[in-house]
């Protein structure tokens, strides 16, 4: 036992019986979320769940369409799955980051119709200084998030803005020029989108990254500024988050069988948000799961192109609002069973009162004093009267001392 570098109690050792995971989580800041580790196993069942609608859904189109689960209409699903993918993971690195961004949808949108009208000219000359461009705005938008400290959806809302009117430029819808045909590497794409979905799962259940991605969530005021490395962080986050819609809306418009028609972009929004809350990623940030936004994204593209084989014309608005609503019953039993676990009994300071530790989970219960088994103060005798107290004998039980004795 001791004390660090700051003066605040540092226990050394577990031989008291204190468990470890408790000491781990001892000196976690408390301004930046609960101390502890966040639980996984709400994760872990819910994409189990996921994984069976998943099944089922896709069982359901193949007894509808067998031909739609083979051949070229497997490779147009494939890329159909990893254009909304990337809509999903934009929208889910931004909700991780606490920072909705509402503008992905419009971003995607503006995309495609800038593929189709420029996609003659090649991939790559389309391609980047559209790049570029989505790189500058993200960034722009971020700043504006942190360097205010307002909420990401209102100020993303007023970037969606700016892009519905580029859009509104276009009153017709816009076919799609030149000859590129992602069919040709759907698998490659699916994979390599698989890949990014998973390993990002993982690194975000990592306890440093997790607790750093998500330190632009409030704990206490949400006016309050986060600190340098939550403004940084989030920055970034939204950056990545344009730059991945841009992408999805290239990768849509180019699998597309006809026009790109023009609109306001926000059911793409609104259908991405969705996903990425079916997913199991919270709306309050910072929490989120592994293989989650891999089969919310099939399991919705599964649904659409099973929708289509029976003839049905279901709406994007539709669809988006019911992976909403599924996903906020997700995001409620991810906060409530996701939380860390308390270690012991009710969280304590181990420092002095007001000196601003931090809770650690554990109490500390203090020695008991050695019970005084003598009396402070000896007894006075009471049978004797007329003498002095200076002079009460106590000890004496024969002749009492007299002025010339002493």
């Amino acid at each position: 036992m001791g004390y660090d570098e700051t003066g605040r109690f540092a226990p050394a050792e577990t031989a008291s019986g204190v468990p470890a995971a408790v000491l781990e989580n001892v000196f976690d800041d408390p301004s930046h979320g609960e101390p502890g580790r966040d639980r996984i196993a709400v994760h872990v069942i819910w994409e189990i769940l996921l994984l069976a609608a998943l099944a089922a859904a896709a069982w359901l189109l193949w007894r509808e369409d067998s031909d739609a689960l083979r051949g070229g209409a497997l490779k147009t699903l494939l890329v159909d799955v990893v254009g909304l993918g990337l809509l999903a993971l934009a929208a889910g690195l931004s909700l991780r980051a606490a920072a909705v961004n509402l503008a992905i949808g419009p971003v995607a949108l503006a995309a495609a119709l800038h593929f189709a009208e420029q996609g003659d000219r090649g991939v790559r000359e389309a391609l980047l200084p559209a790049l570029g461009i989505a790189a500058l705005g993200g960034l722009a938008l971020g700043l504006v998030v942190v360097v205010l400290h307002v909420p990401g959806w209102a100020a993303s809302l007023a970037g969606a803005a700016g892009v519905i009117v580029y859009i509104e430029r276009r009153t017709a819808p816009v076919a799609v020029q030149g000859g590129h045909d992602p069919r040709s590497t759907a698998l490659y794409l699916f994979v390599g989108f698989a890949a990014v979905a998973v390993l990002g799962g993982l690194f975000g259940a990592i306890k440093p990254v997790r607790r750093l991605v998500g330190r632009f969530r409030p704990v206490g005021d949400p006016a309050r500024r986060r600190g340098a490395a939550a403004a940084t962080v989030t920055a970034l986050a939204l950056t990545c988050s344009t730059v991945l819609a841009l992408l999805g809306g290239v990768l849509i418009a180019a699998n597309s069988t006809g026009p790109v028609v023009p609109g306001s972009g926000l059911d793409w929004s609104v259908l991405a948000i969705g996903a990425a809350l079916l997913a199991g990623t919270s709306a309050y940030g910072r929490r989120g799961g592994i293989f989650g936004t891999l089969f919310a994204v099939a399991l919705v593209e599964v649904f659409l192109t099973w929708a289509a084989a029976r003839g049905w014309t279901v709406s994007r608005w539709a669809v988006g609002g019911a992976t909403l609503g599924v996903g906020l019953l997700a995001t409620r039993l991810v906060e409530t069973l996701g939380r860390p676990r308390r270690a012991g009994p009710a969280a304590v300071e181990v420092g002095p009162p007001g000196d601003g530790s931090i809770s650690s989970g554990w109490t500390m219960t203090p020695r008991p004093e050695p019970t005084d088994t003598w009396p402070s103060v000896l007894p006075v005798r009471t049978n004797d009267t007329g003498v002095e107290t200076w002079d009460t004998p106590r000890w004496e039980t024969g002749r009492r001392w007299e002025p010339e004795d002493r």
